[in-house]
């Protein structure tokens, strides 16, 4: 009596299949619309704008409008938004990026600060002087905190030079 009611494996297969199908997202407007997320502040918040570069932990990537689905770690990098109106820079140390279906993108970052914000000069001045106690014979913990002080001032001094 019941068995009318199971589905055949054929059709299991056929909808397992399409559900993970990846495809483009329906978009209405043509833009992207995306919310820059840190733990303190939200600084965009379903904001259309026209592309987004991240500085993915899988290498650079550019997000437009119909991009498909995805979940990218960022690591310290240059986050380009560019919007109709110009383009905005900022520094990220790490977080994650994810494009969801519906044409947005939502960035959760530990921290954002615009480019504006840093000289090269100090950038220098932090990153010598981390390399300096790296090379020295300070206590592990305080190497391990100058190399991840070291990852991010070259990051940095990369993003500067953009």
């Amino acid at each position: 009596m019941f068995a009318a009611l199971r589905p055949t494996a054929s059709r299991v297969v056929a909808r397992s299949a399409l559900a993970g199908r990846r495809t483009y997202a329906d978009v209405a407007d043509g833009a992207l619309k995306l919310s820059l997320v840190l733990p303190h502040q939200g600084i965009y918040n379903s904001s259309s704008v026209t592309q987004v570069n991240i500085p993915a932990a899988t290498g650079d990537m550019g997000i437009l409008a119909n991009h498909v689905p995805t979940v990218e770690a960022l690591r310290p990098g240059l986050l380009e938004i560019i919007e109709t109106s110009g383009t905005k820079k900022y520094f990220v140390s790490a977080g994650f990026a994810t494009v969801h279906g519906n044409n947005t993108l939502t960035i959760n970052a530990v921290e954002a600060y615009e480019m504006d914000n840093f000289s090269p000069e100090a950038v220098r001045s932090g990153l010598a002087e981390a390399q300096r106690v790296l090379s020295s014979s300070a206590s592990e913990q305080d190497k391990a905190e100058a190399r991840v002080e070291v990852e991010v001032f070259e990051a940095l001094q990369s993003a500067l030079a953009k």
